[in-house]
């Protein structure tokens, strides 16, 4: 019997193809679902110079043992074209995106980060057949107890597959996202030395619902966020500066898992130098408000030279998850991670039998 999670490096990916002027500037942190017909697509996000970001499309390919060994290019889901997406001097980004087979709605779902000049926005997009996308435009958000998320940078948002119930109990779909709040970004958050203050409804990953679609309307149209509810705030030295959501949540035996990421600041690096890890999160099955379990520990943190050395060093950033049912491995889940904003790499998870003791699930104190 397995005491704990654990998580091996596969090995690289991807990385920028040579004389492509799309990826001059890195592939990372991609978006993976299993299409219709079994196989398993990325969606890494594409930098051209600039920082002007398109999403791609990839097709995994896997070596005789079932794990994945390369990728097979096969175009862009999604570049800059609305308003929301395009800055004035003619940049923009589709950065980011989270990719989920949403079962109500028989769709794929894409969140990804749209930047323009009011800053990065969660944006939506859904999908039959993960090649022809349908812009659903930005999400969109009542206010809760006097927070506005709405007028505020939004990134790191991924869905659930399934309707959850909110806090009255009525099932909708919902989503994780991280708001930005002014004064919450890891540069900001590192001036503070040793312990701090954490601000815990501005610092936090949050779950928030809407209702379902109607039916018979098509595209399906996602209505407002009207239900908030604060998930997670940063509790461990490694996650000190800010945390954030990661890869879309899918069930196991355990609950909803997340892959997250946590920023800390290199000890002795003398110049706020930062680095991203990964954790990990389990939700309850049936309310996923709820934490069952957190890493007390990174399960995964910059120390591959790809992933120490790139355009933004000493990061790994967890975005995509498969779950290996194709090779009868349920307990299975690869993890595709963005490698200091440059390469793409993936990493082996594999489900113990019991959920082993974790950390605090929140910092009711309010410091780290």
């Amino acid at each position: 019997m397995t005491s704990g999670f654990q998580l091996n490096r596969l090995g690289q990916i991807m990385q920028p193809e040579p004389r492509n002027p799309h990826e001059v500037e890195g592939v990372l942190n991609p978006g993976a679902a299993r299409g219709h017909d079994g196989q398993l697509y990325l969606f890494p996000r594409l930098v051209a110079r600039g920082n002007y970001s398109r999403i791609g499309i990839a097709r995994v390919k896997f070596d005789q043992t079932g794990d994945p060994c390369g990728v097979e290019r096969l175009g862009i889901a999604l570049e800059p074209e609305a308003d929301y997406e395009r800055l004035p001097n003619g940049g923009g980004g589709c950065e980011d995106p989270r990719v989920t087979f949403v079962e109500p709605l028989q769709r794929y779902v894409m969140a990804y980060a749209a930047l323009s000049s009011i800053g990065p926005r969660i944006a939506l997009a859904i999908s039959e057949d993960l090649f022809h996308w349908t812009r659903l435009g930005l999400a969109t958000f009542d206010p809760y107890d006097g927070i506005d998320f709405v007028h505020v940078d939004n990134k790191d948002a991924s869905f659930f597959p399934v309707a959850c119930p909110n806090y009255a109990g009525k099932m909708q779909m919902a989503m994780l996202h991280r708001p930005l709040f002014p004064g919450t970004l890891p540069e900001e958050t590192a001036c503070h030395a040793g312990s701090r203050e954490v601000d815990l409804e501005h610092e936090s990953i949050w779950i928030s619902y809407c209702p379902m679609p109607l039916e018979g309307i098509e595209p399906p149209q996602l209505g407002v966020f009207n239900s908030h509810h604060r998930l997670a705030t940063p509790v461990a030295p490694w996650e000190r500066l800010k945390i954030g959501a990661g890869t879309p949540p899918v069930l196991t035996r355990h609950g909803w898992l997340i892959v997250y990421h946590g920023v800390s600041e290199i000890a002795g690096s003398g110049s706020g130098q930062l680095c991203y890890s990964a954790g990990l999160m389990v939700l309850a099955k049936d309310h996923p408000h709820e934490v069952l379990y957190r890493s007390a520990e990174p399960i995964l943190k910059p120390e591959l030279p790809q992933e120490r050395e790139g355009i933004v060093p000493n990061i790994v950033f967890p975005t995509g998850i498969d779950r290996r049912d194709d090779i009868g491995a349920p307990d299975r889940f690869d993890i595709y991670y963005g490698m200091a904003d440059n390469r793409i790499g993936v990493a082996r998870l594999d489900v113990p039998d019991c959920l082993p003791p974790g950390c605090a699930v929140d910092a009711p104190e309010a410091k780290v």
